[in-house]
């Protein structure tokens, strides 16, 4: 059986340019990240202010909240700007109809904005329903960073994006813990739902920052576990899960000002996150490009002659499935063999290291998609869905995970066939 040679080096190549590509899209999904980090925290920021708006009794921040609207603004138009280009680029992708699922959630979560201020302006609405309204929008556009962590095809890239989107996530628990502080030490009591939300708020970042730790490098680690908590916020955080300690009626605005300084802190290492991502992306873009120009120069000195051109040689399969070849060019054959092996093992040895990470996203996915089934079928806060599922996991001594798998597998028993 005679080989195509050329047909073989052809598809090398292509594989190589289809790893390339693949890169480049996680450049494009890096810099969407980025810009998804700013537009959180400027979130979280209004979110706050909102926050101190809704406790106090005057306008005292009521000229802070419109600049708070701005910098949301600022940081909205250049995501938006992306969003709209995305289309084009990836909707050949698998993945993009997941992706694109999400994009059109953020979208309508933001559109909603203008509404939400209004009616905060004119104290229309209690703070449980602002704040739920902020973290709902956040929430959705971090799942939006969680999709596209989930199509990382590129180890150390697919690390450095489930980093980022952990303490991402964690510095979001961190925002919901100052706006509970702010609005308990603003009433000046502690009801034990509150300090129960306080305690599962403070142990959702704490996993969060777990994990944050188990996937960055030992640069970011390190910096994490350098950034000491203020003492004073430590005292305040005492104060209010144990209730034992008076409060000073100052209490509310320096409770406010400490996590804020603590948020601030964290965002000056999400942004570092943030340029780590994108110096891996430019540096496999152009370590990959490197290697292709390598292997094209070698496989077109393999290249048979032009037809016409007197070859000399022909390449056959062995009876065991080798490459073996024959004539004026013996070693064809098999260095075409040597190369096909090396990428197939390349190939093999990033799918053996990404499975370990999509172990991780699969188990955070699975939690996800039961939580959402609890808010959608009991109409309840993604808050609530959490605490049911870990209430669940406590009664019958088993892990989150194995709780949401369960929930899920009786769901799709029951699901309509279509």
């Amino acid at each position: 059986m005679i080989a195509n040679s050329s047909t073989t080096i052809r598809f090398l190549l292509a594989s190589r340019q289809c790893e390339l590509n693949s890169l480049r899209y996680l450049l494009q999904s890096g810099e969407l990240v980025g810009k998804i980090s700013q537009l959180v925290h400027m979130l979280q920021r209004e979110r706050g202010t909102s926050n101190m708006f809704l406790c106090s009794a005057d306008s005292q921040f009521a000229d802070e909240l419109l600049l708070r609207e701005r910098d949301v603004a600022q940081a909205q138009a250049p995501l938006m700007m992306q969003l709209d280009t995305l289309e084009s680029q990836i909707a050949t992708l698998p993945q993009a109809s997941r992706l694109f699922s999400h994009v059109a959630s953020v979208v309508y979560a933001l559109s909603l904005l203008p509404t939400l201020r209004q009616q905060i302006r004119q104290r229309a609405l209690r703070l449980p329903q602002a704040m739920t309204f902020f973290n709902d929008i956040i929430r959705n556009l971090l799942s939006l960073v969680f999709e596209l962590s989930d199509t990382a095809a590129e180890p150390a890239i697919s690390r450095a994006l489930i980093a980022m989107f952990s303490f991402m996530q964690g510095k979001e628990y961190a925002g919901q813990e100052r706006a509970t502080g702010a609005a308990a030490f603003a009433v000046g009591t502690f009801s034990d739902e509150t300090q129960q939300k306080w305690l599962d708020l403070i142990e959702r970042q704490e996993r969060c920052f777990a994990t944050f730790a188990d996937f960055a490098d030992d640069e970011h680690r390190l910096r994490w576990q350098q950034m000491t908590t203020d003492s004073q916020f430590e005292r305040l955080r005492r104060i209010a899960c144990t209730g034992r300690e008076f409060i000073e009626a100052d209490s509310c605005l320096r409770w406010f000002a400490l996590a804020t300084q603590r948020i601030d802190a964290m965002k000056t290492l999400e942004d570092a996150l943030a340029q780590t991502l994108m110096a891996h992306c430019r540096a496999r873009i152009a370590a990959t490009e490197q290697a292709n120009s390598e292997q094209r120069a070698d496989l077109e000195s393999l290249m048979p002659p032009q037809e016409g051109e007197e070859s000399g040689y022909s390449v056959f399969i062995d009876s065991h499935g080798w490459l073996e070849s024959g004539g004026v060019r013996p070693q064809l054959g098999r260095s075409l063999l040597t190369l096909v092996q090396q990428q197939s093992r390349r190939l093999q040895a990033l799918d053996t290291e990404l499975a370990a990470l999509r172990e991780t996203l699969n188990e955070r996915k699975q939690i996800e998609r039961a939580k959402s089934m609890l808010m959608q079928h009991r109409q309840i806060s993604e808050e609530e869905a959490y605490k049911t599922l870990r209430r669940m996991a406590m009664n019958q001594n088993k892990k989150l995970i194995e709780i949401a798998s369960a929930m899920l597998a009786v769901a799709d028993v029951f699901q309509p066939n279509t």
